[in-house]
């Protein structure tokens, strides 16, 4: 196993005092999350329902028996887990590596609190290394992707992949977002883009990192 994987395990293991019985509970996708649902079945509880901002996430924990909740049987949920692809020291985050940033956003856009987990590695100064992705609706692909050059972006159609909402993802290199809530409006506002990973607006509350000894510290906003 490798260092990353068992960080990701340790960030897995910390979230868990995060949830508690007879709440609903949010969940992003990806595999640090994938270690959070592994761990399910070791709770003392039975997770009331889950909100889940993926196919891939609602079929895991289905697997093990617990209900996915519809989101407009529900008013808010109470901790939304995910993880990040980057998150900078304000927690704010760039996400969507796997593809799933429109529903991520829905789903935390309902949490009173938002729970991010990852390796240390993903904490930075400054967002950008990691390429932004932004969800288009498929005739916008290439205007979007002109638009996002004229901003300093080298820009890209993530080949062989469709969204769960049936839409392309746009992935752009070379932006050093030194103002992501500035950024994430100013991109959603492109006529054909249905949203970007840049998670500022709604930023995580509580980040849980794992070091290289396995330690896991807790940064608030």
């Amino acid at each position: 196993m490798t260092l990353q994987q068992k960080q990701k395990e340790a960030v897995a293991q910390a979230a868990l005092t995060y949830i508690q019985p007879n709440q609903i509970l949010g969940l992003g996708t990806g595999s640090t999350v994938d270690c959070l649902i592994a761990l399910f079945p070791t709770l003392p509880f039975k997770i009331k329902g889950v909100a889940s901002s993926s196919e891939r996430s609602s079929k895991q924990v289905e697997a093990l028996g617990i209900p996915v909740v519809n989101l407009e049987d529900i008013t808010s949920i109470d901790t939304y887990i995910d993880g990040a692809d980057e998150i900078n020291h304000h927690l704010a985050m760039i996400k969507g590596g796997g593809g799933a940033l429109t529903r991520e956003k829905i789903v935390a856009a309902h949490a009173k609190q938002f729970v991010c987990i990852a390796d240390e590695s993903k904490l930075v100064e400054t967002l950008g290394k990691f390429p932004l992705p932004i969800e288009v609706i498929p005739m916008a692909a290439h205007y979007v992707i002109r638009k996002m050059e004229q901003m300093g972006g080298k820009a890209q159609i993530r080949e062989g992949f469709i969204t769960d909402n049936h839409n392309l993802i746009v992935d752009v290199e070379g932006l050093k977002i030194t103002s992501p809530i500035q950024l994430e409006a100013s991109i959603n506002q492109i006529t054909g883009v249905v949203t970007n990973g840049l998670f500022a607006a709604r930023g995580a509350d509580i980040l849980l990192l794992a070091d290289q000894n396995l330690q896991v510290r807790t940064l608030r906003k």
